[in-house]
């Protein structure tokens, strides 16, 4: 869809925070997006934007083969943040010198006091000592003409350099993340002290925008929605309702791979709807496309082909249907990979497309939006909370928290496991304290001792995790005694599994799913 809103490039140099830079962003009401620093110069100065931001890399900018841009984008008169890689980056590109830091100076990882220079324009109205979190191991010997120091630390004479007049910043630390200190205030000191930002992103422009944008698109044609029940796509399904009504049908599949009694609460909530549904009981049909399939992305590519030739042939049911409505959201985009980008892993939505689909289109409404950006817009469409809230849950179902071949049996020993897990949850007030928790039934097995009997059976993991945007996360520290109630009930109540574990990892270094 056209965006009209006043817009910041978010140059992606490979580092692990870059759409952290982006969600920050649009915290601040201004619109951003991310693209490859590979992207030609022409592609990005039509966007039009008020500012650029380098992200972070791995890389040290005076290797022959690291990432670099065309200096021709500091002739532009438009402001420029780098940030650690990106600083370096633009130091190096302007004239500096940037060399290997020595061990005893100016190299630095985690959280550092730093000191600031408060007349900078980008530390505005913030203490002028703080902590920030560093992640560097070159530094800034010598920095271009023109640049002042804005920021020290006791080991870095260069933590931060201006060049007010042409508008150019860099930081060697991460504004983006939650360890930096003030790190949202500099990045909105950037954009409306710097680019002069007004902040016109709001999900009620949005909306708008996306109402209209897909009705012009649509004119008279019939659209198929592919509903999960899930926040994204109830919302896509709300947003293309108040777009083009009963031109809109929403196909609910039923693969056998949801959690307990899902299929029936999904159907029971949109047949209050004003809408066009249809369910389809696909259990058979996708178990036996998997049947013996270990490989995660594997089962994505399977499960994606799937559903597309269900909605297909429900299409042709229906009759001449010219567009597929997915809801597939940025954080499944970026995941999936795009340019440089490392691919994490594909979405059914996204990278588990086939070659060929029979529509004249695809039509992704919310593909640019993060989920927090996704649940606000759906409750201006008036979603009832309990939906706009709902638990994530991926495309590819339990196919990918059942770790290896997928069974019915399986399948039915999750859903009783996760029930119960969410249950206990419940039961102790806690689901407002984590963003997504859920089970996982590996495919490890171990000895364990039931009545006087030897078992041999399924180990089964447990994930619970906070997070703001999901595109970082940290593990939940869950009560000991709920975690209890819940190793205890299941162990009795499920047969198969002799062994709970609860996983401690964070995101990064893990993901938030375990395929």
């Amino acid at each position: 869809m056209p965006n009209h809103h006043e817009t910041v490039v978010v140059l992606d140099f490979g580092g692990q925070y870059n759409q952290l830079i982006a969600r920050r962003v649009r915290e601040c009401h201004v619109y951003c997006e991310v693209k490859p620093y590979t992207t030609p110069l022409e592609e990005i100065k039509a966007m039009n934007p008020i500012g650029i931001i380098f992200t972070g890399g791995p890389n040290s900018v005076y290797l022959e083969d690291a990432p670099h841009i065309d200096p021709e984008i500091f002739t532009w008169g438009i402001p420029v943040l780098g940030i650690c890689y990106g600083c370096q980056l633009m130091a190096h590109s302007l004239g500096g010198m940037v060399t290997a830091a020595q061990e005893d100076t100016a190299r630095e990882y985690g959280k550092t006091e730093t000191y600031f220079d408060t007349t900078c324009r980008l530390f505005k109205d913030l203490p002028e000592q703080s902590v920030t979190w560093m992640s560097h191991g070159d530094y800034m010997a010598r920095v271009p003409e023109g640049f002042s120091l804005t920021a020290h630390t006791d080991m870095c004479p260069t933590a931060a350099i201006a060049d007010e007049t042409r508008g150019f910043y860099g930081v060697q630390f991460h504004p983006e993340v939650n360890h930096t200190e003030n790190g949202t205030k500099m990045l909105h000191n950037f954009l409306y002290e710097v680019c002069g930002a007004k902040g016109d992103w709001t999900m009620g422009d949005y909306c708008k925008t996306a109402v209209e944008a897909i009705r012009r698109k649509v004119g008279g044609g019939k659209v198929l929605l592919a509903l999960s029940g899930g926040v994204d796509s109830s919302v896509a399904a709300a947003l293309l309702a108040e777009a083009v009504g009963n031109q809109l049908t929403c196909v609910f599949v039923d693969h056998g791979l949801m959690r307990k009694n899902e299929g029936d609460e999904v159907e029971a909530a949109f047949s209050k709807w004003d809408i066009n549904f249809v369910r389809v009981d696909a259990e058979a049909r996708f178990l036996g496309k998997l049947a013996g399939v270990s490989d995660p992305e594997t089962k994505r590519k399977i499960i994606g082909e799937e559903f597309i030739r269900v909605f297909e042939e429900e299409g042709k049911k229906i009759g001449s249907v010219d567009y597929l409505v997915q809801g597939t959201i940025y954080p499944d985009v970026i995941e999936s990979g795009a340019g440089d980008a490392a691919v994490i892993k594909s979405h059914h939505n996204v990278g588990g497309l086939p070659d060929y689909v029979d529509f004249k289109e695809i039509i992704e409404p919310l593909r640019m939006l993060f989920k927090d950006e996704v649940r606000e817009l759906g409750r201006e469409l008036g979603l009832p909370e309990y939906l706009v809230m709902r638990q994530p849950f991926p495309g590819p179902g339990l196919a990918i928290r059942i770790i290896g071949d997928i069974t019915k049996e399986k399948a039915d020993m999750l859903r009783d496991a996760d029930a119960i897990f969410r249950e206990e949850i419940a039961n102790a007030h806690l689901e407002n304290t984590m963003n997504q928790y859920f089970a996982v039934l590996t495919n490890m097995r171990s000895v364990g001792v039931m009545g006087d009997g030897r078992t041999y059976d399924y180990t089964l993991a447990l994930r619970s995790v906070t997070t703001s945007d999901f595109m970082t996360a940290d593990w939940t520290r869950i009560p000991y005694d709920v975690l209890d109630r819940v190793s205890v009930r299941i162990v009795n109540e499920v047969k198969g599994i002799n062994r709970i574990v609860y996983d401690i990892t964070s995101k990064p270094p893990a993901t938030v799913e375990f395929e």
